[in-house]
């Protein structure tokens, strides 16, 4: 019989313990082992190595999420800097906070190299409102790039972006008017010019609604989609009929958008087709 020198125990023979588990125990804090133990302590020693590893992986689970929120609560003060700079006509400061901005937003929502940050990463009700900031902060971006010709790239990713995350505002009328009178005055008027076409391919396609309402996700706007869906897709006249709207509707959009006086009574006019609809 021998002794186990790591338990005391009288066993038959002592195993040697592989020297990944030696590393593995010393990260853990286990050291001073002996070369050799008994198949008990094998099984305890692989047990502790378990146990401490999924430790570990917890902890260093809560630590990323720990950086992930003080990263998201940092944001304020990126946004605060970046358009006080816009203000103080200090550009090149305002995108290097625009951009750590940006960047915060990737490690967040844990955006892989090669992709690009999308409107569904805020699908969480608390931080949709964040969507409009997004928007404002590419606006700001496809400006000052806007600036110099070496910059085209990052214009023309600016303004992809924004022609995304803009539909899902309701500064959507007042970025488009703004975009069309600064399309006169760019450096780059055919980038501004692209931005505008892709923002209306984009357009969520209740346009009078959408319009209306600056909100695509406007209550009264989901009413009529509902409506769209369930009734008239039912129906050989109601296809015509949305056939018609998407064919004609966007002009009558562009035109509330220009003239935002209308949209008052084209609210109320379409609070009373609901009512009746859902009768």
């Amino acid at each position: 019989m021998i002794q186990c020198p790591r338990c005391g125990i009288q066993v038959t023979e002592l195993h040697p313990v592989d020297p990944e588990l030696i590393s593995k125990l010393q990260a853990a804090g286990e050291g001073n082992l002996p070369p050799q133990v008994c198949a008990g302590c094998i099984s305890d020693l692989k047990r502790t190595v378990a146990t401490s590893s999924g430790g570990v992986l917890m902890q260093q689970e809560r630590a990323r999420e720990q950086h992930r929120l003080q990263l998201w609560k940092s944001r304020v003060m990126l946004i605060k800097k970046a358009r006080m700079c816009m203000s103080q006509k200090l550009y090149s400061e305002a995108a290097i906070s625009y951009e750590k901005y940006l960047k915060i937003l990737d490690i967040v929502f844990d955006i892989k190299k090669g992709e690009k940050l999308k409107p569904e990463a805020f699908k969480e009700s608390a931080r949709t409102t964040e969507l409009t900031v997004v928007a404002s902060v590419y606006w700001d971006l496809l400006r000052i790039y806007d600036t110099h010709e070496k910059y085209q790239d990052r214009m023309m990713n600016a303004a992809k972006q924004l022609s995304m995350f803009i539909q899902f505002t309701p500064i959507y009328p007042d970025i488009i008017r703004k975009a069309e009178s600064f399309q006169k005055t760019a450096k780059n008027p055919q980038i501004v010019k692209q931005f505008l076409k892709m923002s209306d391919k984009e357009r969520p396609r209740c346009f009078i609604a959408t319009s209306a309402f600056e909100n695509p996700a406007a209550f009264e706007v989901m009413q009529l989609r509902a409506f769209r869906d369930t009734q008239l897709r039912t129906h050989i006249w109601g296809r015509k009929f949305i056939a018609v709207y998407y064919r004609y509707s966007p002009h009558i959009a562009c035109l509330l958008d220009k003239h935002s006086w209308l949209k008052p009574s084209v609210r109320a006019a379409l609070r009373v087709l609901i009512k009746c609809v859902s009768r």
